[in-house]
């Protein structure tokens, strides 16, 4: 499961998604072929050419493969990938030249993007916000009832990559962001009901204004890297990149970056390293961000005060990527792909607790956790990389492993309420088993359900009250499935370009899915 010491991304199981093309280019015998990358690959397979959703294109990784298979697979679009076909849409001399590009060109350097060029990108498209209205323009009970979609679009850009929002009680859109390129990630305030923040898959951030359903603001963090998160007053964004290897701290109110942070340490092996961001998180327990450093193997705690301090927890494994809060947000549950652990780190005391044994190439999503028997139990999802496909369940008290849930296949994101009896799990092997959702019973902890989605089923979220399960249906669905939580009924199916992450705006108040409001205060 690597590619030149990373692990292939799998955000959105586009494993095999060769190439996002956003439209037909004009034929000609002059084909600027990086430009033709550039514009239309490299949100998927990095602007360094090093991989990012999708697997790296470079001459290494492409050494020796046929130009003939390479030109066919963009031909024919790859089965169950979010990759279409695209013969007719690209002329053959188009297709000739990328391939011969791919083939020739190396991973690059990591490109610079500096405070000032994050600056230059900063458009405003809502000069006066106090003009935007104080309430609503739709009609919903309460805001936690929203939740977000990260739709892609066919080709990862262009009209169908938006934002979608939904009220999760009548199963209605009641706005959409257009972002141009696929939207990633979609996190709200936790102190202002009216502000959510969608970032893309080449890192720009959108300020988005849920009250009119309005892009207000935006700016550009660096080329691609899904890190973002926001701070628990609301004050401050953290975003940080794969491309380049930085993170930065911006203003949430202007979205003007104040600090920007080179990504770098010596990893657990004793190299100095340059580091992709993985996951950024704020959290209820405190001023702080933590950040992952996916290749030095470090997480590092930022104090929200002066000058951004930072404490760099260092050793916690080998190639980290993302990770959930428990316990009020004082617990934090990384994933360390390459030694299949999750590492438990205290915020307060800012140390590794404990590295808990999981799955092949542990994926833990947004996390989920539960409280069964006066216990609360974590479930880390695993990409399953060996022949033990298993999600693993933790006693997060104790921080030991009670068993781990024989699936079907692998797995990316875990999903919970405490309302539902059910921890729903996400299929991503690719064949027809990716149609489906595993659910596993909360006090069996045994796999008791399992729903034929249609479409290639992941990221699987809860309603804020719990009583219904959302779920992306992408490739041949193209649709939002939504079922009741304890009859498991679809209740309804809401129609958008491969919709991906779902994001409900009830996490603000419980952080960790599965966990009660009361028990995240």
């Amino acid at each position: 499961m690597k590619y030149i010491n990373k692990p292939i991304k799998l955000f959105f199981s586009c494993t095999a998604a060769w190439l996002l093309i956003t439209g037909p280019i004009q034929a000609g015998s002059d084909i600027n072929a990086h430009q033709l990358y550039m514009d239309n690959c490299a949100s998927c397979h990095g602007a360094d050419h090093g991989g990012y959703l999708a697997p790296p294109l470079n001459s290494e990784t492409l050494k020796g493969r046929s130009p003939t298979v390479l030109r066919s697979t963009i031909m024919t679009g790859s089965f169950e990938t979010l990759m279409p076909p695209f013969f007719g849409r690209l002329s053959d001399e188009e297709i000739r030249g990328l391939v011969k590009h791919l083939q020739t060109t190396p991973k690059q350097p990591n490109p610079a993007w500096t405070l000032a060029d994050m600056k230059a990108s900063l458009k405003v498209y809502v000069k006066d916000e106090s003009k935007l209205p104080s309430k609503p323009t739709y009609a919903i009970d309460s805001m936690d009832d929203l939740i977000g979609v990260a739709a892609r679009g066919k080709y990862g850009r262009g009209t169908g990559s938006r934002a979608i929002f939904i009220n999760s009680k009548i199963h209605q859109i009641v706005g959409e962001i257009p972002t141009v390129i696929a939207a990633h990630i979609i996190d709200f305030d936790p102190a202002n009901e009216r502000w959510a923040y969608v970032k893309t898959d080449t890192a720009e951030i959108y300020k988005v204004d849920l009250y009119s359903m309005k892009a207000v603001r935006s700016i550009k963090t660096g080329f691609n890297g899904p890190g973002m998160g926001v701070s628990r007053d609301g004050k401050y964004i953290m975003a940080g990149s794969f491309v380049p290897h930085v993170a930065v701290i911006l203003d949430s109110k202007t979205l003007e970056p104040l600090k920007a942070f080179k990504l770098e340490g010596v990893d657990p092996d004793g190299q100095m390293v340059t580091s992709d961001s993985g996951m950024i998180i704020g959290t209820p327990f405190a001023d702080i961000f933590a950040i992952a450093l996916e290749n030095a193997g470090q997480v590092w705690i930022v104090d929200l005060k002066e000058g951004f301090p930072v404490t760099k927890i260092k050793n916690v494994g080998r190639h980290l990527h993302d990770a959930f809060l428990t316990h009020k947000g004082r617990k934090l549950m990384v994933a360390s792909y390459d030694d299949s652990i999750v590492a438990a780190i205290d915020l307060k005391d800012r140390k590794i607790i404990k590295k808990l044994q999981a799955g092949c190439v542990p994926h833990v999503g947004g996390g989920s956790a539960v409280k069964v028997d006066g216990r609360t139990l974590g479930f880390g999802t695993n990409f399953g990389t060996c022949d033990k496909t298993v999600v693993s369940v933790w006693d997060l008290d104790k921080m030991e492993l009670v068993k781990q849930v024989p699936v079907s296949g692998g797995t990316e994101s875990p999903a919970a309420h405490a309302n539902a009896p059910y921890v729903a799990v996400d299929i991503i092997t690719k064949d027809k088993r990716a149609r489906t959702i595993h659910l596993i019973d909360k006090n069996s902890l045994e796999v008791v359900k399992t729903l034929d989605v249609g479409g290639h089923a992941y990221f699987p979220e809860y309603s804020a009250d719990g009583k219904y399960l959302y779920v992306s249906a992408g490739y041949s669905g193209d649709e939002v499935v939504v079922y009741d939580s304890n009859s498991l009924k679809k209740v309804a199916s809401i129609s958008m370009e491969s919709p991906a992450g779902i994001f409900s705006r009830g996490r603000v108040k419980y952080m960790t899915r599965g966990l009660s409001p009361d028990e995240m205060e």
